[in-house]
């Protein structure tokens, strides 16, 4: 046994584990939020980097221990810059940059003189740091698995209420194709009115004159865009869909199952029809095991949303300070380009082999602000100020620009979605919530447009739990009643804590 631990304390393994350890840790931190695939790229980065710094380290200080500790110190200053800057910003200690810069020279400076020291006290210690690089990687692992294996135990869960019912289909040709859009965060009318003095009726009456029906008065049944979709897509409210969900719980691995294997998404591939879903660049909300997942590339030039995350806390955060990478406006051009693919992809869906449900998340009018009214790209850091928070006035702004240019799009991509569709389609098309910054009841006041083959059972308070009960109805023949039309607030971090609001709307 003691030789087998010689052995292996002479073997180096702590800088790659110190160097892989940033990466697996800030994934483990976001792994509902962050593809696997994200992370590869800059895995591999951080490794490459970290066997050159060995490497270097191995020439200037002749001696391949020294160079371990050397370069073992070095990742450690790199990966905890940022993360020291943003915990100062937190208390409201801003140090200049050039003096924190230069305090993390001379640490630099002082590791490598260290790393010069005795050969013999370090080579000692090679076992036990080993050990210790084992150690970080064991809970962030933990993370990951675990989560893993609770999407694995939960994949696929089927919704405990709305259960299937008997689908007539007297002719598969004449399927319609459903189509459920959501504008993250677009208000109802009357919110964009009062809040915003913004005049939205010429695209209501727009929408009418398609043959929409537009409920004026209708509210989410809840101010999250995980807990509203997902109450949406399965038909009931989320305290009937499983017993987890009580107050005192925070954990969303079974709710974001239950949102992408849907009871409604099921009913309908049981029933012959293609799902077709969107990147939204939020992993939870993406249905990649759809028949057709589109978006544009996620690693296509640039940085990803992860990679600009972990710059952040790293010392590359510098060339965020001096100008040199704007990782704001990288994340920003990602949302613009998914937002652009949804919208030019309306036009197109129509000629797509049906029956088929497409799922349609987009991520605007809600921030960041990157269109203005007419399309043209704007740079979202004129939205905010100096600690990136958004003022009221700057949010009205860059909402309602968001709204004029989602407006046009819309407008054109449903005309030519609705004229080319073979059989007259089912569209839904809803805020999830309504926008910031506003009193909490006023945060339910959405849009809720539907286009339906007979509107007669629709009604001017219906919300998202009843969309599909009606879309169903009328696309398979299936008999679900209506529920009565509710809506809870809930707080952060405890999302299922709900509190019930009344509407009082009276148009």
């Amino acid at each position: 046994m003691k030789k087998h631990f010689i052995e292996f304390s002479h073997r180096l393994w702590y800088p790659l584990l110190v160097g892989i350890y940033p990466v697996l840790a800030l994934y483990a931190n976001n792994v509902n939020e962050a593809r696997l695939s994200a992370v590869l790229r800059p895995l591999l980065i951080f490794l490459v980097g970290t066997l050159i710094l060995f490497g270097l380290f191995r020439l200037l200080l002749k001696d391949w221990h020294r160079a371990a500790i050397a370069t073992s110190l070095w990742v450690v200053l790199f990966s905890t810059y940022g993360h020291l800057v943003a915990f100062l910003k937190s208390r409201h200690l801003l140090i200049p940059t050039p003096l924190l810069a230069g305090i993390w020279l001379l640490l630099a400076v002082l590791s490598i003189w260290l790393a010069a020291g005795k050969r013999s006290s370090f080579t000692r210690a090679s076992g036990w740091l080993n050990l210790l690089g084992l150690v970080l990687l064991v809970y962030p692992l933990y993370q990951v698995v675990s989560v893993s294996v609770q999407h694995l135990q939960t994949g696929g869960r089927k919704a405990q209420a709305a259960p299937s019912q008997q689908v007539h289909i007297s002719d598969p040709a004449k399927l319609p194709d459903i189509y459920y859009i959501i504008l993250d965060s677009y208000g109802r009318q009357d919110l964009l009115q009062q809040a915003y003095q913004y005049d939205n009726s010429v695209f209501i009456k727009n929408l009418q004159q398609m043959g929409f029906y537009v409920a004026d008065c209708s509210m989410s049944n809840y101010m999250r865009t995980d807990i509203s979709m997902t109450t949406a897509l399965n038909m009931d409210y989320l305290t009937n869909l499983g017993k987890q969900f009580t107050p005192d719980t925070y954990n969303r691995v079974t709710l974001f199952e239950l949102l992408k294997h849907s009871a409604v998404r099921q009913m309908l591939e049981e029933s012959g029809y293609q799902t077709v879903a969107f990147s939204t660049g939020f992993p939870w909300s993406e249905l990649d095991d759809a028949s057709h997942f589109l978006g544009p590339n996620p690693l296509q030039g640039d940085m990803t949303d992860f990679e600009e995350l972990l710059l952040n806390t790293t010392l590359a955060r510098l060339l965020e300070d001096y100008g040199v990478i704007v990782p704001f406006q990288v994340s920003s051009r990602h949302f613009r380009d998914r937002t652009t693919f949804d919208l030019n992809s309306l036009s197109t869906l129509a000629d797509m082999p049906g029956p088929k449900f497409v799922f349609m998340h987009v991520i605007s009018p809600h921030p960041p602000f990157v269109y203005g009214p007419d399309g043209n790209p704007t740079n979202p850091a004129q939205f905010v100020d100096a600690e990136e928070k958004y003022t009221s006035t700057m949010y009205a702004q860059g909402y309602t620009n968001q709204v004029s240019f989602l407006n046009t799009r819309l407008e054109a991509g449903l005309k030519t979605l609705i004229s080319r569709s073979r059989v007259p389609p089912i569209i839904i098309i809803q805020g999830d919530h309504g926008p910031w910054m506003q009193p909490d009841n006023k945060r339910f006041w959405i849009l809720n447009a539907y286009f339906l083959p007979d509107e007669s059972k629709l009604y001017n308070t219906i919300s998202p739990v009843n969309s599909f009960r009606l879309a169903l109805n009328e696309a398979l023949g299936t008999d679900y009643e209506l529920l009565p039309d509710k809506s809870y607030f809930s707080p952060i971090p405890y999302i299922y804590d709900f509190t019930p609001f009344t509407n009082t709307c009276q148009h």
